[in-house]
């Protein structure tokens, strides 16, 4: 992986106002794979105290997202098309970490998974699993 595409992510990353009030962070940029994490904040709980499914699928959109940007030529830009979302498990922990990787990479389509793990007492538990498909296109068609 360049420095050229770490920074390219991070920087398009900061600029989600979305993903600062989550207090999420980039974690890794590898070709291909990208890890996001958000802290479990008192403001991103549900009702029984566990971290709200909007936190689990917000980062765990933007983990697969960017790891499908990472395939892709430098002036293109990339945008969810349909994901979908399997709850295994109550976000239980002080933190949630999503783990996006690309299946296909095309020039249409790019197949995307996120599996996302609450961290809690040093352990690491499975709570959802994404899959999706981003669509590439070009920044100044």
């Amino acid at each position: 992986m360049t420095n050229k595409m770490v920074e390219r992510v991070t920087n398009s990353f900061e600029s989600q106002s979305m993903m600062k009030t989550l207090g999420a962070r980039i974690h890794k940029v590898e070709k291909g794979k990208v890890i996001i994490e958000a802290p479990i904040l008192p403001s991103s709980l549900q009702q029984q105290g566990y971290g709200h499914a909007g936190l689990t699928f917000s980062i765990g959109d933007s983990a697969a997202g960017y790891s499908a940007l990472t395939m892709l030529p430098e002036d293109h830009e990339v945008m969810t098309a349909e994901i979908k979302i399997n709850l295994l498990a109550p976000a239980d922990g002080e933190m949630l970490q999503a783990e996006g990787c690309v299946v296909k990479s095309g020039k249409r389509l790019v197949v995307v998974t996120s599996e996302i793990y609450a961290l809690k007492d040093g352990q690491t538990k499975l709570i959802a699993i994404m899959q999706g498909t981003m669509i590439p296109f070009p920044l100044n068609p």
